[in-house]
């Protein structure tokens, strides 16, 4: 009988180590699967795709045309208080992607 009690306890023992908790913690994905900007900016898009893939659409700077100057403003969140925004500027040539650059600015309550 104790026999037939112990390999149950073993059995029901390596069964629950075997499943999930509860409430635990799901399986970990990749890094990448995670960030909330998957489809990364790339050399060569045009500003449709540009658009597309930061989520918002393009505000024009200056420039002639093809070769343009675009701002996205990134509103990252922040507190309740101070919304937390990102200047994201994009340099177009011949109506393709040729770089971008974030500027932080200056925060207007510390000046």
């Amino acid at each position: 009988m104790k026999q037939a009690i112990l390999a149950a306890s073993a059995v029901l023992l390596s069964v629950s180590a075997q499943a999930e908790p509860f409430g635990g913690m799901p399986p970990r994905r990749p890094f990448v699967s995670t960030l909330s900007n998957n489809t990364p900016l790339a050399f060569g898009m045009d500003a449709e795709q540009t658009a597309r893939a930061l989520g918002q659409p393009l505000q024009y700077v200056r420039g002639r045309p093809g070769n343009e100057i675009y701002l996205a403003l990134r509103n990252l969140g922040g507190s309740g208080l101070i919304p937390y925004r990102h200047r994201l500027f994009l340099q177009f040539r011949h109506g393709r992607l040729a770089g971008w650059k974030e500027d932080y600015g200056e925060n207007w309550m510390w000046e």
